[in-house]
C-alpha cells in the first residue's frame, strides 16, 4: 500500500463514521477520499472504477450543498427521512435493467470476471449515494448489500485487505442504518407532539 491509498483508507473510514452521526464534514472528508481513489483507478488503468468516482465526487458535493440547506431552509440540520414507496420501486426497477444491461456488456465485450455482481455494486451504489445526498434512511439498506457483495467478491478475487475493509463496512452500515432509524423515528415522535 502506498501513501495515497493508506489516505484513501483513512478518510473513507472517517467519512463513513462521520456520516453515521448525520455530520457534514462526511462530505468534504468524502471528498478528500474520492480524489484519492480517482488517483488510484486512474494509475491502475480500472477506468469503469474511475467513471464512477467521478460521480461520487459530483455527489458528494450535491450532498454537502443539500445537508447544508437544512430542510426547507428553516432547520440548522436536514433531518433523516424516508423514501416513498414508488421513488423506491421505479429506482430498483432501473437498477435491475442497468446491471442486466452492463453485466451483457461486459461479458460480451470485456474479459471481465464477475461482470453481474461487479456491475451489480456500481449501480446499487450509484442509487446508495443519491439517497444518502437526500439524507434518506434506505441509503444504509443498499449500502449494506453492497459491502456483503463486495466482500464476497474481493474476498473471491484474494483481495484479502478490501474483504476485511468491507467487512468492516457491513458493521458500519449496519450500525448507520440504526443511528439514523433511531434519529427518524425520534424526529417522528416529536412532529406528532409538535401537532398537538
Amino acid at each position: 500500500m502506498n501513501t495515497v491509498e493508506i489516505f484513501g483508507l483513512c478518510t473513507g473510514t472517517l467519512s463513513i463514521a462521520l456520516l453515521i452521526k448525520q455530520n457534514i464534514w462526511t462530505w468534504p472528508i468524502g471528498i478528500a477520499y474520492t480524489l484519492a481513489s480517482l488517483h488510484i483507478f486512474f494509475t491502475a488503468k480500472l477506468y469503469a472504477d474511475f467513471a464512477l468516482h467521478i460521480f461520487f465526487l459530483i455527489m458528494s458535493f450535491y450532498g454537502w450543498y443539500y445537508w447544508s440547506q437544512g430542510k426547507n431552509n428553516h432547520d440548522l440540520e436536514l433531518p433523516v427521512s424516508s423514501e416513498s414507496k414508488k421513488v423506491l420501486a421505479y429506482s430498483i426497477f432501473i437498477c435491475v435493467l442497468a446491471i442486466s444491461l452492463t453485466g451483457n456488456l461486459f461479458t460480451i465485450y470485456t474479459d471481465a470476471d464477475l461482470p453481474y455482481l461487479d456491475n451489480a455494486t456500481s449501480v446499487l451504489s450509484i442509487l446508495a449515494i443519491w439517497l444518502q445526498g437526500r439524507k434518506k434512511i434506505e441509503c444504509w439498506i443498499f449500502w449494506f448489500i453492497i459491502d456483503i457483495l463486495s466482500v464476497g467478491i474481493y474476498f473471491y478475487k484474494e483481495l484479502y485487505l478490501y474483504s476485511l475493509l468491507y467487512l468492516i463496512y457491513v458493521l458500519m452500515a449496519f450500525l448507520g442504518y440504526k443511528a439514523w432509524l433511531e434519529s427518524y423515528r425520534n424526529d417522528q415522535r416529536n412532529s406528532r407532539c409538535n401537532r398537538t
